[in-house]
């Protein structure tokens, strides 16, 4: 299986650097996927979860406020705002919190918060 280089950066962190098998985006027109090869784009991100499946097929996800993606055949560049990453079996109400926390800047943080964090409990279970 072909892999793609996946970097998630802000300000202040480089939240994510590594291969992946794919990488499911909060796309500002809805959500879109990207496996390698992919054709190239940039793209506005806005507030979600960026879902990642990883070599091993495990999957992870980091919660962005907005930021933008510029993808290649062989390479996605993220630059967000402001991220939280989310581990599988990890505490759940420390990460709604920070996700809440995150989203406060948003003009309706409401919108995407239910969304966020149906995917929250769905990849930090188990």
């Amino acid at each position: 299986m072909e892999l793609t280089k996946l970097e998630i950066v802000t300000e202040k962190a480089v939240i994510f650097d590594k291969e992946v098998k794919s990488v499911t985006l909060p796309g500002s027109e809805g959500e879109f996927g990207v496996l390698a090869g992919h054709a190239s784009l940039v793209s506005l991100l806005k507030a979600g979860v960026i879902e990642i499946e990883k070599e091993n097929g495990e999957k992870e996800g980091v919660a962005i406020d907005w930021g933008y993606v510029k993808v290649d055949e062989d390479k996605v560049s993220i630059l967000a705002n402001g991220a939280v990453a989310l581990s599988k079996g990890g505490d759940i109400a420390n990460s709604l919190k920070e996700v809440e926390d995150l989203f406060k800047s948003i003009e309706d943080p409401d919108a995407p918060l239910a969304a966020t964090k149906a995917k929250i409990e769905h990849l930090t279970r188990g």
